[in-house]
């Protein structure tokens, strides 16, 4: 296979050098969004908590100035001054006003940290594997055909979204990032476990770094024969397309992917994509259009937030622009238990719901996405329903992915709760316990 790229348009020789806004300019550009003084200051206490990053192309092409402070790839990427419990900004702002010590702030924000359940869903109890010695750093092993890898110089993003899961991946904070640089552990690894047939490079983002570094974690992988699909998961084609148009190695890592492809490996590249809008600039179709000449296959997927994409319309206008695209519609979320979980969470019910009135408006082509999806501790649980039985309206759940194989597919209900937004705040139904619970 042989990139096809001669004919580029002339977008490619217009890309701008990435720039990064981080803590330092949110004064400015929340003024630029009309916030008051009080309001900026309440803005910075919270990024002492959570991690703020954008650039310069997020907040030249994507947000709608005019529409700011309430537009919703603003508040995709901007703190908000209620994300947090009232208390506890109004302590930081105090800090923030008075000036006080660097590591008066500090601590004072690791202590609000340390409320938000860094690490959901058993990450750093349950899924890191042990093998020879000891663990390896930055793997995860939940799935049994599924290893997760953390690539050192991987986790950062082009711009964080405030409702990440991840986190805690970028505060600064070692004992809360999960983070390796051993390739050959990795490979060692795998030789060991034949039934792993997938790794998924993901972080922060893969697609921060560039090809050389990369290359270093993926090509030692072409010449084992039970991978079948090597995945990236990545933010990069709605926060920096340029990545794979005009960036200097933009050609260099587009023939690494032709060579994934050429080993006999799928490779998978896991867009995330929360809003229509992220996928109208049309350097974006020029990056998938590259992309997708390598052979590679894009899927799309996100989670439900509210206040940024909770309606069905959203949603509808989105996969069918995917599908327009050539990419592959394949999750809606729900919003994991961590962070501000309590600010965008939308409860189970509506969001079946709004995944239903999207899914019935899409063509059979978009109809491979799944969800309402939650990566819970023991698996990826899909909300199918809320139905009546005998004489109970339950929900009907079933798992997509678990940390028990046999348990995959199999249909359990839970007790209808119209309150509840995630796995720990339902009961079961027609049973004292869930299939998973011992």
């Amino acid at each position: 296979m042989t990139l096809v790229n001669d004919a580029a348009p002339a977008m490619r020789s217009t890309g701008r050098k990435f720039r990064a806004f981080t803590a330092k300019h949110l004064d400015e550009l929340t003024a630029r969004a009309g916030l008051s003084p009080d309001q900026r200051l309440a803005t910075r206490a919270v990024a002492t908590v959570l991690p703020f990053r954008t650039n310069a192309y997020v907040i030249e092409e994507l947000v709608d100035w005019s529409a700011a402070p309430d537009d919703p790839i603003y508040r995709l990427v901007f703190p908000q001054a209620d994300m947090l419990p009232a208390e506890d900004v109004a302590h930081l702002s105090d800090l923030l006003r008075r000036e006080a010590p660097k590591a008066e702030v500090e601590a004072a924000a690791h202590r609000v940290r340390m409320k938000l359940n860094p690490h959901p869903a058993g990450q750093m109890e349950l899924n890191i594997p042990s093998f020879g010695d000891g663990k390896i750093p930055g793997m995860q092993h939940k799935y049994d055909e599924t290893v997760l890898y953390f690539p050192k110089q991987g986790q950062t993003c082009h711009a964080y979204c405030t409702y990440c899961f991840r986190w805690a991946q970028f505060v600064g904070e070692a004992d809360l990032k999960m983070a390796g640089d051993e390739p050959a552990a990795l490979r060692d690894y795998l030789l060991a476990h034949p039934e792993v047939t997938s790794v998924l490079f993901t972080g922060g983002d893969a697609m921060i770094m560039g090809e050389p570094v990369l290359r270093r974690y993926v090509e030692p992988l072409l010449d084992l024969e039970q991978l079948e699909s090597i995945r990236i998961g990545t933010k990069s084609l709605a926060y920096w397309p340029q990545k794979f148009v005009t960036d200097p190695d933009a050609d260099d890592m587009l023939r690494m992917f032709e060579q994934v492809v050429e080993s006999g490996k799928n490779l998978a590249f896991m867009a995330h994509f929360t809003h229509p809008r992220e996928l109208e600039p049309l350097m974006v179709a020029e990056a998938c259009r590259r992309i997708r000449d390598t052979g590679a296959v894009i899927r799309t997927q996100a989670p439900l937030i509210r206040t940024i994409n909770d309606d069905a319309g959203t949603w509808e206008t989105m996969w069918r622009a995917q599908t327009r695209m050539g990419l592959v519609p394949y999750y809606m979320f729900v919003e994991r238990d961590t962070g501000p979980q309590d600010y965008f969470a939308v409860p189970l019910a509506q969001a079946y719901e709004i995944f239903r009135d999207a899914y019935k408006n899409v063509s059979g082509l978009s109809r491979t996405v799944r969800g309402p999806s939650m990566s819970a501790t023991p698996g990826k649980v899909c909300v199918d329903g809320v139905v009546d039985l005998m004489g109970q309206q339950v929900f009907a759940l079933h798992f997509i992915q678990c940390r028990d194989a046999d348990l995959v597919g199999k249909p359990f209900f839970a007790q209808y709760d119209p309150n509840a937004v995630w796995l720990d705040d339902l009961k079961p139904a027609f049973a004292d316990r869930f299939p998973w619970e011992k």
